[in-house]
This record gives C-alpha cells, sequence and structure tokens, in this order.
C-alpha cells in the first residue's frame, strides 16, 4: 500500500496538468468568411505560430546574453582576486626576507644569494624579477660604502649617478645585493634609486610607514634598450634592531636600508592571469586616471572588436591606487550560445509553414486543421520547456550526489564535472573541462588509459567493469587519493565517450588499516596473555615446592642446632657442613618464593639512585675488573615503593648475568629515569598500565640471545650457563619481586647485539625514608 500510493499520484499527475494547460488555452478563432477563408486562416496560422517562435526566440536570446554576461563578471571577479592575492603573496615574500635580514642588510653577499636559491622565485612565484636590499647612505658615507663592496670582490663597483648630481637626494637607496645576479640585474648594483623621483616617493613611504610601499609606473633600470617595459618596485623597510619603531622620527632614525622587488608587468601579468586570462583583454593604470601616460599594462587583443562587456575596478596595492579596466575579449564573445535561438526560429518557422499548409489543404476542415496548428504550437513549447527542465532536474542531481562525476567525450577530454569531483581532484569545472582524461591519474597510468580509450574510440569496445574498481587519482597538490570508480561505456551511435563515478575512500583505507593494527594488537596482547599464564602457573607450581622445601628445612635446621648442643667433636664438622647445605637450601627456596610472588616483602619508600649509592662497591666487585660499569641517573628520579633488599638483590643478579654473557670483558650500562606511560603507549603493551614509572635498565654489550632463548628466560631453572655456574633462578626471582612489586620487567636481546633488561616500578608520592643499612645480598646465581 505505501508503495503504490505515490506511483498512483505520479502516473496522474500528467494528465491533471495537461487538463489544465488545456483549460487555460486560448479558444478557437471563429470561422472566417467564405471565399478566402482557407487562405486567411493558414495566414493566420502562419502569423501565430510566427509570434510565438519571435516569443520562444527572444528568451532563448535573453538567456544566453545573460549566461555570457554571468561568466565575464566571473571571470572578471576571479581576475580582480587574482592580482590582488599575487601581490599580498609577494609583499609576504618581502616580509620573510626582512625576518631573515634581521635588522641588518649588511650581509655576505652569498649568504644572501644561498637565500634566494631556497626561496625558488622563478618556479614559485612568477612576476618577481628580482629580490634586493638597498642600503640607505648619506652622501658622506658613499665613499666608504663604495670601498667596502670593492674590498669584497667588486673592483669596478661604483654608486651611480655620483652624490651632487642634479638628480641625488640627500638619502640615498643603493642597490647592495640583488639576485639573480646575472647580466641584467648587474644593470642595477650600485643603482641610487633615491634619485629618481618616483622611486624616492615609494622609498620614502616604506620609511616613514613602515609598511610596504609600491611605486609608481617606472622603466626598470634592468631593461635592454630594445624591450622597454612599464614595471614598478615594491619597497619594504629594514630597521636597525633594538630601535624603537613607534613614530615617524623614530622609523627614519632606525632606517638602515630596504627589502625590494622590481616587477615587469607583463611578467606579472602572465603569471596571475590563469586559465581566464584569454577571454578578457585587461588594461592597467597608475592611479585613478587613467592616461596614456599611467598606462603599467595592456592586452594584446584590447580593442579588437565590438561592443565589448565593460568592468573597472579600483584596487589598493600596497598603498598604491591601481584602476583596472577589463572588457570581454573575441574568445569570450564566440561562446555566445547562438545556435539554439537560430534552431528555436528555424523551427518555429518550419513547423508554422506545416502548419499553414495542412490548414490551407484542408480547408473543408478549418476548425479541425486550427486546432491542429494550435496543438503543435503548444507542443513545441512544451518539449522545449520539459528538456531544459530535465536539464535542470539532471544537474541538480549530479551536484548533490555522493560521489564525484565525469563525462568524457570521445577524445578522452572532460565534458562534464560536479562539485564533488572538484573536492576530490582539487580542480574547480571550468580548469578541468576540456584537459585529457589521463592528467587526473598517476603517471605511471598516463600510457595504459589512453592506449585502452584510444581502443575504444576507433571500434566502439571496450573494458566495461562489472563492478566498482579501485584505484588512485592525482590531486592537484600532487597527493594519490584513493578512490572506487564505476564507469560505464557510451556507444558510438550515442556519440562514444564514458562517464565515470568517482567515490573517495580515503577513511574507509584508514578505517582498515586502523583494523589491522587493531587485530596486530590483539594478536600481541593474546601472545602476552599467554606467555603471563605459562609463567602464573610455574610460579604457582614453585610456590608450592618453596613453601613445603621451607618447611622441611626449618625442621632440619632445628634438629641439627640441638644435636650441636650436645658434646662430641667427631660429629660437630659434618654438623655445620649441614648448616651449611641447610642455608643454601633456604635462600634457594627465597628465590622461589620471589618467582611465585609469594616472598614475604618489606617495602619502603626507596630512592633508587641513592640506594645505588651505597651499593656501588657491591656492584663493582659483582661485575669484576675486567667489565666497565657506567651508572647514570636523573637528576629529580621520583621515589618508588619496593623492598630494598630484594631489589639490590635482583641488580646484583642482573648484573652477574650480564658479566657472564660478556666473557673477557665489557661493558655495562645501568641507567635510571623517570617515565610517562599514555594511553597510546598502553595500547602497545596491555600489561603496561598508563601511568608515572621509575625505569631501570641494566644493559650489556655481550652475545644477546635468540628468540627461543628469550622466550623461557623468566622461567625457574631455566639457565644457558654450564652446570655449577647458575641455579636459572635470577631472572625468574627478578620477575616475581617485580611483579609483586606493582611493576613490570621487559626483555630485549638479539644474538650478537647484547641484552637489555628494563624494569618498571611505580612511583611513590611519600617522602623518601632513611636508607636501610647495606642489605644481606646472600648467596648469587
Amino acid at each position: 500500500m505505501h508503495l503504490t500510493a505515490p506511483i498512483h499520484c505520479a502516473a496522474t499527475a500528467a494528465p491533471i496538468k495537461d487538463m489544465q494547460q488545456t483549460a487555460t488555452r486560448p479558444p478557437a478563432p471563429p470561422p472566417p468568411a467564405a471565399g478566402h477563408a482557407p487562405l486567411l486562416m493558414a495566414l493566420l496560422v502562419f502569423a501565430i505560430t510566427l509570434l510565438v517562435t519571435w516569443v520562444a526566440w527572444s528568451s532563448a536570446q535573453r538567456n544566453a546574453e545573460a549566461q555570457l554576461r554571468e561568466a565575464f563578471d566571473y571571470r572578471t571577479r576571479a581576475m580582480t582576486y587574482n592580482i590582488s592575492r599575487r601581490m599580498l603573496v609577494y609583499e609576504q615574500v618581502l616580509h620573510s626576507a626582512r625576518g631573515f635580514v634581521r635588522g641588518s642588510v649588511d650581509l655576505p653577499r652569498a649568504v644572501f644569494a644561498e637565500y634566494y636559491q631556497s626561496l625558488g622565485l622563478h618556479q614559485n612565484f612568477p612576476g618577481i624579477g628580482a629580490l634586493g636590499l638597498a642600503t640607505a647612505l648619506a652622501p658622506g658615507d658613499v665613499a666608504a660604502h663604495e670601498d667596502q663592496v670593492r674590498a669584497d670582490g667588486f673592483p669596478g663597483y661604483r654608486v651611480q649617478p655620483a652624490p651632487g648630481a642634479a638628480t641625488s637626494a640627500p638619502l640615498l637607496a643603493v642597490v647592495s645585493h640583488i639576485e639573480p645576479f646575472n647580466a641584467r640585474n648587474l644593470r642595477a648594483f650600485g643603482f641610487d634609486m633615491a634619485s629618481e623621483p618616483v622611486r624616492r616617493a615609494a622609498l620614502l613611504a616604506a620609511r616613514d610607514s613602515g609598511q610596504a610601499a609600491l611605486s609608481g609606473k617606472v622603466v626598470l633600470i634592468q631593461e635592454d634598450n630594445g624591450s622597454v617595459e612599464s614595471g614598478v618596485l615594491m619597497y619594504l623597510p629594514v630597521y636597525r634592531t633594538g630601535r624603537l619603531t613607534d613614530d615617524v622620527l623614530q622609523r627614519r632614525a632606525a632606517l638602515t636600508g630596504w627589502i625590494y622587488a622590481p616587477f615587469r608587468m607583463n611578467d606579472l601579468m602572465r603569471g596571475v592571469g590563469g586559465a581566464s586570462a584569454p577571454e578578457l583583454d585587461i588594461t592597467i593604470h597608475d592611479g585613478d586616471t587613467p592616461t596614456p601616460a599611467t598606462l603599467l599594462y595592456q592586452s594584446a587583443g584590447v580593442a579588437t572588436h565590438t561592443a565589448p562587456r565593460l568592468s573597472t575596478t579600483r584596487m589598493m596595492i600596497a598603498g598604491r591606487v591601481w584602476t583596472v579596466r577589463m572588457s570581454s575579449s573575441a574568445a569570450l564573445e564566440a561562446t555566445l550560445d547562438t545556435a539554439r535561438p537560430y534552431m528555436i526560429g528555424l523551427a518555429g518557422i518550419v513547423l508554422g509553414a506545416l502548419a499553414s499548409l495542412v490548414v490551407w489543404l484542408l480547408a473543408g476542415s478549418r476548425r479541425r486543421a486550427l486546432e491542429l496548428a494550435h496543438t503543435m504550437t503548444l507542443e513545441l513549447r512544451e518539449s522545449h520547456d520539459r528538456i531544459a527542465a530535465d536539464g535542470r532536474r539532471i544537474r541538480v542531481i549530479l551536484e548533490t550526489a555522493y560521489d564525484g562525476f565525469v563525462a568524457l567525450d570521445r577524445q578522452g577530454r572532460v565534458t562534464d564535472w560536479n562539485a564533488q569531483a572538484s573536492q576530490i581532484f582539487g580542480m574547480e569545472a571550468e580548469d578541468a573541462i576540456g584537459c585529457p582524461a589521463e592528467q587526473l591519474l598517476p603517471a605511471e597510468q598516463h600510457a595504459a588509459f589512453r592506449s585502452a580509450f584510444d581502443t575504444f574510440a576507433r571500434s566502439g569496445v571496450g573494458p566495461l567493469p562489472g563492478q566498482p574498481t579501485e584505484t588512485e587519482v592525482l590531486h592537484t597538490s600532487g597527493r594519490r587519493v584513493p578512490v572506487e570508480l564505476a564507469v560505464a561505456l557510451l556507444p558510438p551511435a550515442d556519440g562514444a565517450g564514458a562517464t565515470v563515478f568517482v567515490r573517495d575512500i580515503t577513511s574507509r583505507r584508514a578505517a582498515e588499516e586502523r583494523e589491522l593494527q587493531r587485530q596486530a594488537r590483539l594478536v600481541e596482547a593474546r601472545l602476552a596473555m599467554h606467555r603471563a599464564q605459562k609463567l602464573e602457573a610455574v610460579g604457582k607450581l614453585t610456590g608450592g615446592v618453596a613453601h613445603d622445601f621451607n618447611n622441611i628445612l626449618h625442621i632440619i635446621s632445628a634438629n641439627v642446632q640441638l644435636m650441636l648442643r650436645a658434646d662430641g667433636p667427631p660429629t660437630r664438622k659434618r654438623l655445620h657442613n649441614v648448616l651449611d647445605a641447610v642455608e643454601r637450601g633456604s635462600k634457594l627456596a627465597g628465590q622461589l618464593l620471589a618467582f611465585a610472588r609469594r616472598q614475604p616483602l618489606h617495602p619502603s619508600v626507596v630512592n633508587v639512585a641513592e640506594l645505588l649509592e651505597r651499593s656501588d662497591s657491591l656492584l663493582q666487585r659483582a661485575a669484576s675488573d675486567a667489565v666497565s660499569l657506567e651508572r647514570s641517573s636523573a637528576p629529580d628520579l621520583w621515589p618508588t615503593l619496593v623492598d630494598p633488599n630484594q631489589l639490590e638483590h635482583v641488580l646484583l643478579n642482573l648484573i652477574i648475568n650480564a658479566r657472564d654473557a660478556m666473557e673477557g670483558g665489557g661493558h655495562i650500562a645501568l641507567r635510571l629515569a623517570n617515565v610517562t606511560i599514555d594511553a597510546a603507549a598502553g595500547q602497545l603493551d596491555a600489561e603496561l598500565a598508563p601511568g608515572d614509572y621509575v625505569m631501570i635498565t641494566v644493559a650489556d654489550d655481550g652475545h644477546g640471545m635468540p628468540p627461543e632463548v628469550m622466550e623461557h628466560a623468566f622461567e625457574p631453572f631455566f639457565t644457558t650457563k654450564p652446570e655449577g655456574k647458575g641455579t636459572g633462578l635470577g631472572l625468574s626471582m627478578a620477575h616475581g619481586f617485580v611483579r609483586q612489586s606493582g611493576g613490570q620487567i621487559r626483555l630485549a636481546s638479539k644474538p650478537g647485539d647484547g641484552t637489555t633488561v628494563t624494569i618498571y616500578l611505580p612511583r611513590h608520592t611519600a617522602h623518601v625514608l632513611p636508607a636501610l643499612a647495606e642489605p644481606d645480598v646472600g648467596a648469587l646465581p
């Protein structure tokens, strides 16, 4: 029910509209008099048809004119914005150069040349003829300035015009640096720009305002005599570092020179024009009053056709007024759609003639002939309106589509483009339409695309994907964008070409990558959990054995002590040996308890750096004389809550393990540091909770461990040392103690690259208690 109701309404809408239009149609004219009635009726029908045709032709003509006017207004606004934006960018280039010189124009020319090369002005800022520094000099300072420059390697250097000439000013602005330092710009080297009134006015305006100032129309000193172009210069003052520049007097006193750039107007406008340049004829005058003397720039095609569209804009560029006059070029005027009105007029005349002929031939059926002619006229108008409505509807659908839409002709050029395509490729429709489609693809795909498309254009047969295809396209910034393409090829009978729907799948690719990373972290977490469960099971078993073994040792120790109290010298030595064995067994049980995390601890707030200071001699002896022990600590090391005696046991065991791994000597690094584990780092290590830790690192440059040995390193009784050289409880005891203290221990090693053991102990915020006495280190593995 819900699905068929809208369809029923849509099906009945057209007949109702037809009925309404039929009701509003003018009534048929009365039948003419007898005799010439058929001819008069035919002429009347033809006149009505011509009138309707004229109305439709006028409407189409006005629409074409309005579209052309809109295109012209858009291009003039874009050109005005491009000129203003480009000059603002060039002003920022001067500000950047002023920041580079740091309040002094007296810097080595090689340094200035290197800075100019880093800017890449010819590639990035077309239109700037050069970049230079002008030194502010008094007439009395000219000789010293010339001697300094000549001493720098320019023996023929001199200031021109020389001070004292009629054109010299009290304040000189001598070009002391200019890049590129080629033959053309060499003419400006040493030129006093303040000697020319237009340049001097801009120099003084920049000096007194502290802002960039643009000169009036000048002929650049670099120009050849045979190719003189109009130009302008932009100045930015450079003040000495540390001097006040709050008012005009302070700025004048602090002035040391100017950063400046010359612009040839023809070069500048070639860089600014862009795709819209051929469609506009542009004239630029300096100031508010356009005269031949103030003409800065004029397009080659100005005034080559009649009745152009005109637009005049007043622009403020770096304190200077430009009057920009733009007119439509012959190329833009040629885009006026004259075919559509012509076809409407021609169709109307032909239909009118046919209708009149039908009326004249059907003289006996005058009413029927009139209705037929009227119906044909209405159908022509409705057909025109329906086609226009369909075009507008399709355009709205394409512009609001989620996917980008690109249409290609049989030559592979872009013919249509929607807003989403502009966002994906970074190119507006007016720039994209007419471009070869391969420019939208990476360079390595150009040849394959052109070959496949040419084959389709010749034969009408090509690859039509049955499902969307993923590939990469090229953004105007050079960035590759992953997309999903849905291509439909049009047969030659329909004009050939293709339509392509483009969907940006960057977010989907990123989500897939995040999912892969998440899966990898899950796998690592599962492996870590399995290892922890394995160690936990071994720890529980070891704890039970250790408790039972410790109880037995207590019974043995008590009985032996009772026997020692009895007399009898022959048995005392053996009883002492029994006690030694009992003591070793007790320490072994303690190590098993530490691994099982059932060792009774006596934690206190400890500063690990102070603990190592007290144990320095013990650690040095354990490392032996053949091994160098390096210790380092953060100056503000955090305290931690641990059992100091057990921590010292752990560090001693790690030092001995490192010593044994470096057969014949080596280097051990014992480092203390404060670390903070954030949430992001915590995701990489599921067992290490975010927070503050004291990190203890013991690193050696021994032979290292392969992965299969590292996997069992924390298991009790596992050792790679020869029999009698260790019990295999050193690392297992360290693991149990650290985990029982609320921390984590990590092992990193590669064969041949040494071993690094890292302990993370939680930070404690209470005050550090006084250091304990030197603990009993016990038996070593």
